[in-house]
């Protein structure tokens, strides 16, 4: 039997998190969930009590100073408060479907396998969170791995560098890790971001540990979609969005620098870094700077985000 703790950060999620912590009190595996209140503007402190009132398996936290700090804070409040073996992350507006923790019961068997991540589904609550989300997006499919994977193979598929496509990436949702391997290597939440935080945690997750891909057919939690989403707020190729994305990976440029990730991975890094710094800048002089940059790196071109600065 597996013995999960599972971290919910909360925040004005009042309208959600009943339904988040039911979904995830179902399952046997789970032991404890953290919820980690951080200075809500509703009622969530209050539901927040109500439930662990009611629950056992529910302990309740805030950070020292009842101030608001972020989900990648309240992420890591949660990692130092934990008492299982196992980590699994829940947002307080999505749940957990009843499969949730099959492959795990498998593949953790084998101690080399140190995560173990699935597919995240999508349900919409509101017309104008579906319209929004459709519009960035344009489609409500799956998000994970799009072809099995584990090991060396997680991270590299990340980042775009295997020969078969690898998808997008798999979400914080589905992902289950030893706690052991996060203490090990001292992964934690960056708490400098403010969003992304979740996706460059994933990245260095996959570079140090042994991850596997669980069900990737069908989803095992549901994202719930709706007005008040940050993921469709941020208009895509906009100056904040290409800011923010600046931000995300000058910081997994400068952990890179650190690290042995090889060259190819480590040359993705910093392209991606230098589109970003080119999409956010301005005027003919940038301009120019912008096409010496393509000569010296063609392979800007074909980046994921290769026309965030066309398009700004």
């Amino acid at each position: 039997m597996l013995n999960i703790s599972v971290i919910i950060p909360v925040y004005n999620a009042a309208a959600f998190l009943v339904k988040a912590v039911e979904s995830a009190l179902m399952l046997p595996e789970v032991k404890e969930i953290l919820l980690i209140e951080d200075n809500s503007t509703d009622s969530s402190l209050q539901v927040c009590e109500q439930l662990q009132a009611n629950h056992d398996q529910i302990r309740f936290f805030q950070h020292p100073d009842k101030k608001n700090h972020g989900a990648a804070a309240s992420r890591n409040l949660g990692l130092k408060k934990a008492s299982q073996k196992f980590i699994a992350f829940l947002d307080a507006d999505d749940y957990y479907l009843r499969n949730r923790f099959e492959a795990e019961k498998i593949y953790f068997k084998d101690e080399k396998v140190q995560g173990v991540f699935g597919a995240l589904g999508t349900e919409f609550l509101t017309e104008k969170g579906k319209s929004e989300y459709l519009q960035k997006f344009k489609n409500a499919d799956l998000t994970t791995v799009n072809f099995p994977a584990e090991g060396k193979q997680v991270f590299k598929g990340l980042l775009g560098l295997t020969e078969r496509t690898f998808g997008t990436f798999f979400h914080l949702n589905t992902l289950t890790v030893r706690k052991k391997t996060l203490l090990k290597h001292g992964i934690f939440f960056n708490e400098k971001l403010r969003v992304h935080q979740d996706s460059e945690f994933i990245l260095r997750l996959a570079f140090h540990c042994y991850l596997k891909s669980g069900i990737i057919d069908k989803a095992v939690a549901i994202r719930g979609i709706h007005d008040d989403n940050r993921i469709t707020k941020i208009v895509q190729y906009s100056t904040e969005y290409n800011e923010r994305q600046l931000i995300f990976w000058k910081s997994l440029y400068d952990w890179s620098k650190k690290e042995k990730i090889g060259d190819d991975a480590q040359k993705h890094i910093y392209l991606q870094k230098k589109a970003f710094e080119l999409s956010t800048e301005k005027g003919v002089v940038k301009w120019s700077d912008f096409l010496l940059t393509l000569i010296k790196y063609p392979e800007i071109l074909r980046t994921k985000y290769r026309f965030t600065y066309l398009q700004q």
